[in-house]
């Protein structure tokens, strides 16, 4: 039985992870979802701050489904389960960002350097070093943010959850997540570009407060993915061994 619930946390851990990874390195392309629904900029107002729209990054694609994995993990882990997995691949993505700024420094090969396509001739070296060189207070900024979001959406989990008890999963599931991700929309901006690059306050809420719509928006739509995943999740343990780890990490979060 217990070689199922190992499985279980390597499957679920290594998702996360590898979500998180491809989050962060996919973010710095940004997008524009008026566009890709095929609908007129919606220009929203905030904060002094006008004509803003739904530009977002890449990686607000994927960490919704990485606060899903962690309800997923918290559900039946408890905060021990969340906390790991978070470290890991804080520590992961810190790796990832050291070895991918190393790699801009190796000097480019001559026949690598400018490659013809059908837009021009286009110098790889710096295309490279233009898409993978962030800068340090985003680096930064995120970690922080990705850290503290979890931190607290493990607490606001486990709060809800004791008033809920087994029964409600969708609302201290998807309550924990809007918590923080509305955290983890702000700290990000305020770390990276309030301190960082010294954009005023004004604009660093408002930018902030348009991206949580959209995290809020998708947060809600995906609850039934947790069912779902609960589910298949329940028919693979078998419902005792299912809800003696949901009782243990629920008894374990209580202590720790």
């Amino acid at each position: 039985m217990r070689d199922k619930a190992n499985t279980l946390f390597y499957i679920l851990g290594s998702f996360f992870v590898a979500n998180a990874l491809l989050a962060e390195f996919i973010g710095v392309k940004i997008f524009s979802l008026e566009k890709l629904l095929g609908i007129q900029p919606i220009n929203l107002s905030f904060f002094g701050e006008s004509n803003l729209s739904f530009n977002l990054t890449a990686g607000v694609l994927l960490w919704p489904v990485v606060f899903i994995m962690t309800d997923i993990i918290n559900e039946y882990f408890g905060r021990k389960g969340v906390r790991f997995m978070s470290f890991t691949a804080a520590v992961l993505i810190a790796y990832a960002f050291l070895m991918v700024y190393f790699a801009m420094g190796l000097s480019p090969a001559d026949f690598w350097i400018e490659r013809k396509t059908m837009n021009g001739t286009v110098n790889m070296d710096l295309a490279f070093n233009a898409i993978f060189g962030q800068g340090l207070w985003i680096i930064a900024g995120s970690l922080v943010a990705f850290l503290i979001g979890q931190l607290v959406d493990v607490y606001v989990f486990h709060f809800l959850r004791s008033f809920t008890g087994s029964s409600k999963i969708w609302l201290r599931a998807t309550g924990s997540t809007l918590v923080s991700q509305f955290i983890d929309s702000f700290v990000v901006l305020l770390i990276a570009f309030y301190f960082g690059a010294g954009w005023d306050l004004s604009l660093v809420l408002a930018i902030g407060l348009v991206n949580y719509i959209y995290k809020f928006t998708v947060a809600v739509f995906l609850t039934p993915l947790l069912y779902l995943l609960h589910s298949l999740i329940d028919r693979y343990l078998g419902q005792e061994l299912s809800d003696k780890l949901i009782e243990d990490a629920a008894i374990a979060s209580k202590v720790n």
